[in-house]
């Protein structure tokens, strides 16, 4: 479905205000449980705009929050979302009452650590993860096996509709290859997608910058308020 500019699907927007995750928005929605501006909606793919519509779950809305948004140093076996069905530790298990009123931008799979930014701000967030921005994401990479500058330029030119904006090989064996590689779309494991299609496999992911903002010596399990000034740095 396409949305009008700035409206996403009512599931993704109760997500992005706090007041339910996708998977529990959409039981509550099919329950009748969700207003949308005082009307109840049952379409949880109903296009809403997550700053405009008055969005209700039982008559409990999003409550207007200060701007605040911080760097989080993701552990590695943590998943990006609030509640998990497997029972997995999160982030915000692991951030607590730090977390509370934020949202993740983007996310990083379960074996992949590094910075995670999270955000008061969804046009924030929806700047800083759409594609057509072109907002880079920095990735410290170890990859099994020699990868060849062959390999490298592939990676760069691109494999089928996946491509790395830059590749730099930082030191390898025969063993293993650590390297830099930026991104500016961020789609689902596109880094270990790419790495597995020329046959070298990723084994250790970090990410170590987002747009301005960079992870520095920022410990797991750690994280650092991030100031409006910051985004603006180039």
């Amino acid at each position: 479905m396409i949305y009008p500019t700035r409206h996403v699907a009512l599931e993704r927007a109760l997500s992005k205000v706090g007041l339910a995750s996708r998977t529990e928005a959409r039981r509550l929605i099919g329950d009748g449980a969700v207003r949308v501006n005082g009307r109840i909606e049952t379409n949880p793919l109903a296009p809403v705009h997550p700053e405009r519509d008055r969005l209700e779950i039982a008559g409990r809305t999003a409550a207007a929050r200060p701007w605040r948004t911080i760097a989080f140093h993701k552990p590695r076996g943590t998943v990006t979302t609030r509640r998990d069905p497997e029972g997995r530790p999160t982030v915000f298990d692991v951030l607590g009452a730090a977390a509370d009123g934020l949202i993740a931008v983007g996310r990083l799979d379960l074996a992949t650590s590094g910075l995670l930014l999270l955000t008061t701000d969804t046009r924030l967030a929806e700047r800083l993860t759409n594609p057509a921005n072109r907002v880079v994401r920095r990735y410290v990479v170890t990859a099994r096996g020699e990868v060849s500058e062959d390999d490298r330029a592939a990676l760069e030119r691109g494999i089928a509709d996946l491509r790395a904006s830059r590749v730099a090989i930082r030191k390898r064996s025969r063993r293993e290859t650590h390297l830099i590689v930026e991104l500016t779309e961020g789609r689902n494991r596109e880094i270990r997608r790419l790495f597995d299609a020329i046959g070298k496999p990723v084994t250790r992911l970090l990410r170590v910058a987002y747009g301005p903002i960079e992870l520095g010596n920022l410990p797991p399990g750690r994280w650092r308020e991030i100031t409006r000034d910051e985004f603006s740095r180039r």
